[in-house]
């Protein structure tokens, strides 16, 4: 077999691959951004705890406050690509200012703060918008391969991206390294001029615009259950991750050199978790492979509070924890995510994702801030039981929900668009129909144009503007019943 045999199908496809590229690249600058930036605070302005703090929480905060609304503007714009390449040349300029700052010895905390959030701000409009971009260039057959190979990039950036980060910093300054995330911006940029995919159509303005991505996610089952499934994950997990360095270090004696190879392991992990989702998805299906990946993210890390005793052993099981986790965290990502892009619909998909993104990542400071607590009240150990274990209650809300029953990726209800007097939600629908009325659309469930078996385009994949209802299909794996909402009865209240 010649080489470009090898080479994965999207990848030869010219747009996809130029997209690729871009995305592969900017991610390797933020994980050099992830160390620089920091190091700059504490090196060149020497911060206390506190004024890290601060750090962290400018970085983390756009998210929670801005997700929502950008969604609700984004649906609104004809062109999403525009937008991400408008966000990507002011990352860009705005990360560009600190090195020059630093040259004319002007840098400030204050800048550091300021320059955060407001790449922080334009992160969440890029990826909102990415949501929409990703299904204009992905066919719908091909959401799986498309992860896989976006996920094993970003596992890539985690092992070249810190390493990267360092040797600048150690040869330059950990403000001019970051020279080098503004460059990976610009080409981020210039890749997404080069592409120009049929976008779907901008959504009206009507009442309910701006929350109907939540509503939609509250009242559809599957997209409900891994919701609070990734919340519980994201919750427990910055409970853990707040506190495993330090664990780490004073508790297990391990110097920053293991630190960092227990790190470089995992994120090994996690490229064999990109490559082999695809094959375990095909295997399971696509919704017991996100049980599975939930599970593999979470159960491992129970070693994590377990290890002790000598330095081998203590080695030993944190490189079964970072290498299962980080496969785990691979194959979840990458199962959920397609199931999520072929269930939302196109005129929801900005809003939708900005809603998840605004639920999900907002308990993210709740568990950096309950770990402190705990970890003060009762020590470093017992919180990481805590965190650990508590990952695992994710299953709660997959198992009894329809995801593992799911085979094959659905298709998006065609006809929900906010506020129309024809919506699922006028008619006391909730956003993927009733077993009847999907049997009446689509001929008993077996998908017509953009369906189960045919390989969808751009500018022929089903969904709200790009076809009608009789062309949303529904895969054979995936039951009309499994996907459907319960009837009509409010909208449920969020445990926990």
């Amino acid at each position: 077999m010649n080489i470009a045999g090898r080479v994965p199908a999207l990848l030869r496809q010219g747009p996809f691959r130029r997209y690729w590229v871009g995305q592969s690249v900017s991610l390797v600058g933020d994980q050099i951004s992830l160390l620089a930036l920091p190091l700059a605070a504490v090196i060149i302005l020497h911060a206390d705890a506190a004024e890290m703090g601060w750090l962290a929480t400018a970085q983390l905060l756009p998210a929670l406050l801005f997700s929502l609304a950008a969604g609700s503007w984004v649906d609104r714009r004809a062109s999403r690509r525009r937008i991400m390449i408008v966000s990507d040349l002011a990352r860009a300029g705005l990360i560009a200012s600190l090195p020059v700052a630093y040259a004319f010895d002007l840098l400030s905390l204050t800048q550091l703060y300021l320059t955060a959030f407001a790449v922080g701000s334009l992160t969440v409009l890029f990826d909102v918008c990415n949501a929409t971009l990703f299904v204009a260039l992905v066919p719908g057959t091909r959401y799986v391969e498309a992860h896989s190979l976006i996920n094993g990039s970003r596992s890539l950036a985690y092992v070249a991206g810190p390493s990267a980060g360092g040797f600048l910093v150690q040869l330059l300054a950990a403000p001019l390294a970051l020279v080098a995330d503004a460059f990976t911006y610009l080409l981020s940029a210039r890749c997404l001029t080069r592409i120009d995919p049929v976008e779907p159509p901008p959504s009206a303005p009507a009442k309910g615009h701006f929350t109907a991505g939540l509503r939609w996610i509250m009242r559809s089952p599957v997209m409900r259950a891994t919701f609070a499934a990734s919340s519980t994950i994201q919750f427990f997990n910055f409970m853990f991750h707040t506190l495993f360095v330090l664990y780490v270090t004073s508790e297990l004696g391990l110097g920053a050199g293991l630190l960092g190879i227990v790190l470089a392991v995992g994120a090994a992990g996690g490229l064999v978790g990109a490559a082999t989702a695809g094959r375990v998805t095909r295997r399971l299906g696509i919704g017991r492979a996100a049980v599975l990946g939930y599970t593999l993210f979470s159960a491992p890390l129970l070693l994590v509070p377990l290890a002790g005793g000598p330095t081998p052993v203590v080695l030993g099981l944190l490189f079964l924890a970072e290498l299962g986790s980080c496969v785990g965290a691979m194959i979840a990502d990458v199962s959920v995510s397609s199931l999520q892009a072929a269930l939302i619909p196109d005129a929801l998909r900005a809003r939708v994702t900005g809603a998840y993104r605004t639920l999900t990542h907002g308990v993210r400071p709740l568990g950096a801030l309950t770990a402190g607590a705990l970890g003060t009240a009762i020590g470093l150990r017992p919180t990481l039981w805590i965190g650990t274990a508590g990952a695992l209650l994710c299953l709660l809300w997959v198992l009894p929900s329809p995801v593992p029953h799911i085979r094959e990726l659905p298709t998006p209800e065609a006809e929900v668009v906010a506020g129309s007097a024809t919506t699922a939600e006028a008619r006391g629908e909730h956003g993927l129909g009733t077993d009847s009325e999907a049997e009446s659309r689509t001929g008993g469930g077996l998908g017509t144009e953009a369906g189960p078996g045919r390989e969808a385009t751009p500018e022929t994949k089903a969904g709200p503007g790009n076809g009608t209802g009789a062309e949303a299909g529904v895969e054979p794996g995936v039951t009309t019943e499994a996907m459907a909402p319960p009837e009509r009865e409010g909208l449920p209240r969020q445990k926990g």
